[in-house]
């Protein structure tokens, strides 16, 4: 993901979370710690072969434990393995940086997003209640431990 994805990823964030979505400031944060000698971000974008953005992902990993900060598929991507691929991509980024484990949190009322994690070995481990706001939905904690080597996943 660079600059110029920002307002197309602002698209499909408000489109897939409406009511807890990023800011273009919160992006053009993140993405400033992608580059440099102290980067700690990964964020990737798909793209139609046309350029149209249909998903994107990002990861913090600033030590030895990353964080899955945001993912997201169109709507009518669903079911195609974009979501996958795009954790896929996220969780090579990680084995890259030497991490020993994954965290995310996930929406409670979420179960097909819980059950992709699940597929590639996250586990719940806690609840952070009432996190995702004005909803007030509460936040499934799941953790992914990395053997730090090829992994499979999915």
């Amino acid at each position: 993901m660079r600059w110029w994805d920002i307002p197309a990823v602002l698209e499909l964030e408000h489109e897939l979370f409406p009511e807890d979505s990023w800011s273009s400031g919160m992006f053009w944060s993140e993405l400033a710690y992608t580059r440099g000698p102290h980067a700690n971000r990964h964020y990737v974008v798909a793209e139609e072969s046309d350029g149209l953005l249909v998903g994107y992902a990002g990861l913090g990993a600033p030590a030895e434990q990353a964080d899955v900060l945001t993912i997201g598929a169109a709507r009518d991507h669903w079911g195609t393995g974009l979501g996958p691929r795009l954790l896929h991509d996220l969780l090579d980024a990680a084995a890259g940086r030497r991490c020993t484990e994954v965290l995310l949190d996930v929406r409670a009322d979420n179960p097909r997003a819980q059950r992709m994690y699940e597929r590639f070995g996250f586990k719940p481990i806690g609840i952070r209640r009432g996190y995702y706001q004005p909803a007030n939905v509460d936040a499934v904690v799941m953790r992914r431990e990395m053997n730090g080597k090829e992994e499979t996943y999915g």
